[in-house]
């Protein structure tokens, strides 16, 4: 595998690979720069697309900008190149997030390369999934994928399974009661063929899934009470296939390798056959996000809830033309 020239189309191919990441209702969150001098790039949040109601703090936005990190590292990889990455370089600069430079040196990470088919293959699911349990060589290999990125993942013994499927409702009620909490979601959300159609961002309602009529898996319903033509109900699966991605400190560099590693583990799961979503409801308030780990884990902080199971894989997400989130000096 030799590496491929840094011409134009070569860095869009990269971007591009890395803006099929998934991000906090697709809000696509992240830029990026090239440097052709240095063969670097450099990642940073777009702030303009944060969600000041429901992540205050941008752990969510930071997360999906790792994701990001991630799916270009392995294209890189795909491509033949070696890469150094370093998260947060600049003290001075601290919306500097990473910086990726080609160093062609060393040979491509071939663990890496391996995953690339599955960047345009991973799409998140709000179907139901079959029961089928997940095989135990393969929930290892996943947890494994997420060490590697200096995150830690777990499968949840059935009592706790039962305490995070809690929290879901006890936010969805909470919700209810405060409608300005639904104020992001309607602002992320493209319903109607004009909107869903001409959409670059957002989750647009043929992404919705059908709307649960049964079941407890934990799909969060995107349209809540908003009527979408042409929408079926579905039950979901009884007992959930779920995981938590966390890790041992919760500062802004922790964010970011569980970011990665939540993508890593999402290209793998895909590349085993299967299919995924993410659960970040409950989370996104404060007590519940710190019950939401084991409390004789050593799984300091929970980041994400991850759905895992065997059922349709999901459709794609619309995403931002790439000359829209890359610049090239």
């Amino acid at each position: 595998m030799s590496a491929q020239p840094i011409d134009t189309t070569t860095i869009t191919d990269l971007v591009a690979a890395a803006t099929a990441a998934p991000s906090m209702h697709n809000a696509q969150p992240w830029r990026f720069r090239y440097v052709s001098g240095t063969r670097t790039f450099e990642l940073r949040p777009d702030l303009s697309r944060a969600m000041t109601r429901t992540d205050p703090d941008n752990r969510a936005l930071c997360l999906g900008c790792a994701a990001a990190l991630f799916n270009l590292r392995v294209a890189a990889a795909h491509a033949g190149w070696d890469v150094d990455t370093r998260l947060l370089p600049s003290p001075s600069d601290p919306d500097l997030y990473a910086t990726v430079r080609l160093t062609g040196t060393g040979g491509p990470d071939r663990e890496l390369a391996r995953l690339f088919p599955a960047i345009s293959r991973r799409h998140t699911s709000r179907h139901p999934f079959t029961e089928q349990p997940i095989p135990r060589e393969v929930a290892d290999a996943l947890c494994d994928a997420a060490r590697q990125e200096g995150a830690q993942m777990a499968f949840p013994d059935a009592w706790h399974v039962e305490a995070l499927l809690d929290h879901i409702y006890d936010v969805e009620g909470r919700d209810s009661v405060r409608p300005e909490r639904f104020e992001d979601i309607q602002n992320w959300t493209r319903i109607g063929p004009q909107e869903a159609e001409a959409a670059v961002d957002g989750i647009p309602d043929y992404a919705f899934g059908p709307r649960k009529s049964g079941g407890r898996a934990p799909v969060r319903d995107f349209a809540g009470r908003r009527p979408v033509p042409g929408r079926t109900a579905a039950v979901f699966e009884t007992v959930p296939q779920l995981a938590l991605l966390g890790t041992t400190n919760d500062r802004r560099v922790d964010w970011l390798r569980a970011g990665q590693a939540m993508e890593r583990v999402l290209l793998l799961a895909t590349l085993h056959g299967l299919s995924t979503s993410l659960s970040s409801h409950s989370l996104e308030q404060h007590d519940l996000r710190e019950l939401a780990r084991d409390p004789v884990s050593a799984m300091g902080f929970v980041q994400m809830v991850l759905r895992l199971g065997y059922g349709p894989t999901g459709v794609a997400s619309p995403r931002r033309p790439v000359p829209e989130v890359l610049d090239i000096d």
